[in-house]
């Protein structure tokens, strides 16, 4: 019989950006494969990551801030559709770092104060504003807010803002860096994910604002039922574009991955995580989180989004009004059930 037989059509090349996490590592070695893809997956800090996406969208599928997805599809400047996949979430009371000899004894002494933080818009922020309103009666703008480095000096937002002028927002000098500053005592507090170096090595007046974060965010999701997300997954617009599919099959790829990790923190005959007693803390975090302590999909994650859309606009990044549904591909919101 004659040639030119076509055979099976071959699997579309794609980029997956995000961090090396327990719950996309079968994605990056292979165990995990996205149906009709070849994937490369690049291993990057969020920082790095986060500036790339939005400057110069360079990847297929990244792993994006959702502060900063959210403020682009409001927008309409979002290179990239979300799907349910939230790689990030983080209770952030661990967060808050503070001058010892500013009077500040508890969270509500925080309002008029002057506070470091690496980017105003970036999600751990507004969640820690959100806090701070919900729980203690302080407005983003009862705070005078600098932005910089934390370590390193020249951070700049990743995207642009356009606050009321109720706001004091100001980048810090640009040889400065936060966690220098409140060492320093140029500074009242500081919040932001990393510890800063300066507490690290034990400067002197710097300490948390909740010595016992753990207990305050148990407490914290006990009454407010939020377990903070962070950063979630996005597929550039144009590819979808192309392959309308692509976004279901991801969502079905990142959950088996997901899967699998969480199959791993149960295995106790030979630990797979670095924990002596890391079944015990699984046990323990189910009391509190319930079953699936790590949920992707939009219905189980609907409270936390819909705060944090809240949160976007109260602080003047957004405006009110944009619906959860509007942020994820369609195919992703409802799956197949036999």
């Amino acid at each position: 019989m004659a040639g030119n037989k076509r055979g099976a059509m071959a699997n579309i090349p794609i980029t997956i950006a995000a961090g090396d996490y327990d719950r996309t590592r079968a994605l990056r070695d292979g165990r995990v494969a996205v149906d009709g893809c070849e994937v490369t997956y690049l291993a990057m800090r969020p920082e790095e990551l986060f500036f790339r996406a939005v400057r110069y969208a360079e990847f297929d599928v990244s792993e994006l801030s959702l502060s900063t997805y959210i403020m682009q599809t409001q927008r309409g400047d979002s290179d990239y559709l979300a799907i349910p996949v939230f790689l990030s979430r983080v209770f952030r009371h661990s967060g808050f770092y503070i001058r010892t000899d500013r009077g500040i004894d508890k969270p509500e002494d925080l309002k008029g104060k002057t506070i470091g933080v690496p980017e105003y818009q970036m999600t751990a922020a507004v969640w820690q504003r959100g806090l701070l309103k919900d729980e203690y009666g302080i407005e983003a703008w009862d705070i005078a807010w600098r932005t910089g480095g934390l370590e390193q000096p020249g951070r700049e937002e990743r995207t642009p803002l356009d606050l009321p002028a109720k706001y004091d927002l100001a980048r810090i000098g640009p040889d400065q860096t936060l966690s220098a500053m409140l060492e320093a005592g140029e500074l009242d507090a500081v919040i932001c994910p990393p510890v800063p170096s300066c507490l690290k090595h034990g400067a002197a007046n710097v300490a948390r604002l909740f010595p016992d974060y753990r207990a305050a965010e148990q407490d914290y999701y006990r009454r407010a039922g939020l377990c903070p997300i962070m950063h979630m997954v996005g597929v550039k617009k144009t590819v979808v574009e192309q392959h309308p599919w692509l976004p279901a099959n991801l969502y079905k790829a990142f959950s088996r991955a997901k899967e699998l990790a969480i199959a791993e923190l149960e295995e106790i005959g030979a630990l797979k995580i670095s924990l002596p007693w890391v079944a015990a803390e699984l046990e323990a975090t189910r009391e509190i989180l319930g079953d699936d302590i790590w949920p992707y999909g939009m219905e189980p994650n609907r409270a936390e989004i819909e705060a944090l859309i809240r949160y976007s606009a109260e602080q003047n990044l957004t405006e009110p009004g944009l619906m959860p549904e509007a942020l994820f591909a369609e195919t992703t919101l409802a799956t197949a059930k036999l």
